[in-house]
């Protein structure tokens, strides 16, 4: 939808799928979209160099979340709010509501 305004698709999926879970890793957001995971990568390096997300590393993975310094943060999120409300239903699926971490160890089902 908005791929010409940030540059590629896979900066809009970056920028949708972290505006709906409000953080995550190079490799969840990649295995969401069938993506590779350098591609989703550079795209997270090139945020974070714009100052729109920060990251932090959580154990051996560095998670990415939206900048609570930056002034565009907003404005942005309620753009994408809109999107993610317009999308075709066929293409919403890695933004319905996923397991976010593993199930307890000898949890059944």
């Amino acid at each position: 939808m908005l791929e010409a305004a940030f540059g590629s698709l896979a900066a809009e999926r970056v920028l949708l799928f972290l505006h709906r879970y409000d953080h995550a890793y190079g490799r969840q957001i990649a295995a969401a979209f069938g993506m590779p995971v350098s591609e989703v990568q550079k795209q997270l390096r090139k945020l974070e160099g714009g100052g729109l997300l920060v990251s932090e590393m959580v154990g051996r993975t560095r998670v990415y979340r939206w900048n609570p310094r930056s002034v565009f943060v907003a404005p942005l999120r309620r753009l994408l709010q809109v999107v993610l409300e317009h999308l075709p239903p066929e293409q919403r699926t890695p933004y319905e509501g996923t397991r976010r971490r593993p199930r307890r160890p000898g949890k059944a089902g």
